[in-house]
């Protein structure tokens, strides 16, 4: 099978964007894992589905796979690529597009200077929900790793994150105790972990261990995460630059009950063929 796909990137965080409406294909874990392998295969971050919608008036629908063929419920970087992607391929001449995912509807929009502007929609704070396991909900929870306490934030951008703040992402421990917070019991989906930095209250830097890939240069909805776990703790204004190793990401908050608004820009590297 020989399918087309783009090579595209936000901020350093790199996909496989294939269009499967004009080229209706299903991927098995090793086709996914063999496309993200970056000796053998194209290599990415996560392989990006573009699916016509299956429910109501969106455009389209966005499946989201990781390095490790998991599928997974949503991207932040992957969602402005998505958005671009079908602008650049003909499939709509929409500045503003509806996108259902698997955790819900989100709606990026082209602005005039390319970059793309995204609804998050309302983060999710509720531990049964996240899911994390907690007898209430908090503004910050204490885990044990590795017979040591840490405190962190428990959040759901659509997909679940712990955010942890630290006095220097440089010299923090990212590989380990990143992958230790991914797979702790607490969160039974496995979780996103997010490094993050004060410089004020209206910049941070940030570092993510995300599910099924590891550190990644940037991580859209661990931006979004890493902001609303400053707010909820009175750390951070409603707007702040998220300075992360591949670029920044502009975060929009105003508080409980609102949508997160994430701004950032894209790039398409290549187009290719691939056979599978």
């Amino acid at each position: 099978m020989k399918i087309s796909f783009s090579k595209m990137h936000g901020l350093g965080n790199d996909f496989v964007v294939i269009d499967a409406i004009r080229q209706p294909i299903k991927l098995s874990t090793e086709q996914i894992k063999f496309l993200a392998d970056r000796r053998f295969g194209v290599g990415c971050d996560q392989v990006l589905l573009v699916e016509s919608a299956n429910q109501g008036e969106a455009d389209f629908r966005y499946r989201i796979f990781n390095a490790d063929g998991s599928e997974v419920e949503q991207c932040g970087n992957g969602i402005r690529c998505f958005a671009h992607f079908v602008r650049e391929q003909g499939l709509t001449e929409k500045d503003k597009i509806q996108v259902t995912t698997n955790s819900g509807l989100v709606e990026p929009e082209i602005l005039a200077n390319g970059e793309v502007r995204v609804n998050m929609g309302i983060p999710i704070l509720e531990p049964s929900a996240i899911p994390f396991e907690a007898k209430q909900q908090a503004t910050l929870y204490t885990l044990q790793v590795e017979g040591e306490e840490i405190d962190i934030s428990a959040i759901s951008i659509g997909n679940p994150h712990a955010v942890l703040q630290v006095d220097d992402i440089d010299s923090a421990p990212v590989q380990t105790l990143g992958a230790q917070i991914r797979a702790h019991p607490r969160f039974p989906q496995r979780a996103n972990a997010g490094f993050m930095q004060i410089i004020n209250p209206e910049h941070i830097r940030l570092r993510v261990f995300e599910r099924g890939v590891g550190e990644t240069l940037a991580c859209g909805t661990g931006a979004c995460a890493a902001v609303v776990a400053g707010r909820i703790q009175q750390l951070l204004a409603e707007s702040v630059k998220v300075s992360l190793a591949g670029g920044d990401l502009q975060i929009q908050w105003q508080g409980d009950g609102q949508v997160v608004w994430m701004t950032g820009p894209t790039t398409t590297v290549f187009e290719g063929t691939i056979t599978l």
